[in-house]
């Protein structure tokens, strides 16, 4: 007996949407109320639970296409008939490889790749935690993946040994692909063997993963991890260090070296052997492309200011013990920044604006995104309806996001929607820079670092904490007219901050 998947209600005045993951495919068992996809409307990601337990016989709308409500997604075979076709199909496979067949009543269980977040179809696999033939523990990591813009660990589903891995490290996956097989019985005995036979450079003894390019040397060159020096992080060996390995291990033919006093003129070989050639992560190479992209795109220019810090400091000095003690966080300069910005991106609205084809889209509300740098990469985690907030709110929003943000624990929704952003790259040193607008939003407020400097005011040549500002703008939608007023009024609202308490 078949059951049909359809569309379910979307919401109101939503009338289609898009299938964006299939966490299933066909063949595959499913229970009752198990997600099998999810579709993107507008404005919410939807999911979509199986009717019904069987077998996933078909998939009718695949990822990427517009359906309508009630539209027809797949269909599932219930009863065990719908399971026959996968049960015969199983030996097949296994004929492949006699190795892991008598299992001795050994069941396997699949490694899948886990939901990566909204809109995110593929990632890489960045480390394997464990190797083939190891024993695992339900729930214990086994890999890490990396999309765009997040790290995602991927637990065993249940105990047993880990007979297989499909997706080494470095491979790109897609979302609801197998990345390998666990064998809960306890006849994976051959595994360890095979696994020491194909790769025995791979283990090391050691609970630090060494370089890829330097497991791949040592194959080569015949040298085991205890013959090589590790100098990279914990010990970890690089390809330098297989290298100079390789090369003490053989210093008869350096020693008959003609004429050991000649120089002789360097060589592109000679220096390829000290580099290390590293793949770009998923989220560097998004950064890469957006950043280029925005410059491609948008008619981008900078203006810059200065500002006094003496009462933003002052004012912080004085209050800073209260505040901790009342709100259980610290007050820094970033809340009034935020507050500052608000305050301008009110009366300069197309700096809060974004252009969609022919159209500007005004937005009636900020939400601030705060660039964070983490080891990884720059992401810009979003503060939303920072508008409405307080200056605790502010300081509590930044320091919970900055904490996820380091620990790579941001999901794709906290990081999507905002309409301005604050990079502050004072904290690294920078006195002034050129930030790059982070698309579709149309500025982007670098800060700087504070340092004192020798200002004249009011004909005397006094020492002030001063900081400069630079405002960085898409002049498709905003004028220059319009940016330097922006920076003035973040200015004088910094420089006197009772302005903000009396919105002027």
């Amino acid at each position: 007996m078949a059951t049909e998947v359809r569309v379910p209600t979307l919401g109101e005045s939503v009338t289609e949407a898009t299938v964006a993951t299939w966490f299933k495919k066909p063949g595959d068992a499913v229970a009752q109320d198990e997600m099998l996809c999810e579709l993107e409307t507008d404005k919410v990601t939807v999911e979509v639970p199986a009717p019904a337990a069987g077998t996933l016989s078909e998939i009718v709308a695949a990822e990427g296409e517009t359906v309508g409500v009630d539209a027809l997604l797949a269909n599932i075979t219930e009863g065990a008939a719908g399971e026959a076709p996968k049960a015969e199909a199983k030996p097949a496979a296994k004929e492949e490889a006699p190795a892991t067949a008598p299992a001795g009543g050994g069941e396997s269980v699949d490694v899948m790749v886990p939901t990566l977040g909204e809109s995110v179809t593929e990632a890489t696999v960045a480390t394997w935690f464990k190797a083939v033939g190891d024993t695992v523990a339900a729930d214990e990591m086994l890999c890490e993946l990396e999309t765009d813009k997040v790290s995602v660990e991927v637990p065993a589903p249940s105990a047993g040994t880990l007979t297989e891995i499909l997706a080494p490290e470095g491979a790109t996956v897609e979302a609801s692909a197998k990345l390998a097989v666990i064998s809960s019985g306890g006849a994976a005995a051959p595994a360890p063997a095979k696994a020491a036979e194909a790769a025995p450079a791979a283990s090391t003894g050691k609970d630090v993963e060494n370089a890829p390019s330097a497991n791949k040397m040592m194959a080569e060159k015949g040298l085991t991890p205890s013959q090589v020096m590790g100098t990279g992080k914990d010990g970890r060996i690089m390809k330098e260090d297989v290298q100079k390995a390789a090369s003490g291990a053989a210093p008869a033919p350096a020693a008959t070296a003609p004429a050991p006093s000649a120089p002789r003129p360097p060589s592109s070989a000679d220096d390829a052997a000290r580099e290390e050639r590293v793949k770009m992560t998923r989220l560097r190479q998004t950064i890469a492309r957006r950043l280029k992209d925005s410059q491609n795109t948008a008619a981008m220019l900078t203006t810059y200011n200065e500002v006094d810090m003496t009462e933003v400091m002052a004012l912080r000095s004085e209050y800073k013990d209260l505040f901790l003690k009342k709100h259980g966080v610290k007050l820094g300069f970033m809340s009034f920044f935020t507050k500052a910005c608000v305050h301008a991106l009110k009366e300069v609205p197309e700096v809060n604006a974004e252009i969609d084809g022919t159209d500007v889209v005004y937005k009636n509300f900020v939400h601030m995104g705060i660039a964070a740098g983490t080891p990884t990469g720059l992401v810009v985690p979003v503060i939303r309806d920072a508008d409405a907030m307080s200056f605790a709110d502010i300081e509590k929003a930044i320091a919970e996001k900055g904490a996820r943000a380091r620990d790579g624990k941001l999901s794709m929704a906290e990081m999507q929607g905002g309409t301005f952003t604050i990079s502050n790259g004072g904290v690294y040193g920078s006195l002034m820079s050129s930030p790059i607008l982070n698309p579709p939003q149309s500025g982007i407020l670098g800060m700087h670092k504070i340092q004192d400097r020798p200002m004249a005011i009011g004909g005397q040549v006094v020492i002030r904490p001063m900081m400069y500002l630079a405002l960085s703008y898409d002049h498709r939608i905003v004028d220059g007219k319009g940016a330097v007023t922006f920076l003035v009024r973040v200015k004088e609202a910094l420089e006197d901050p009772r302005r903000l308490l009396m919105d002027l």
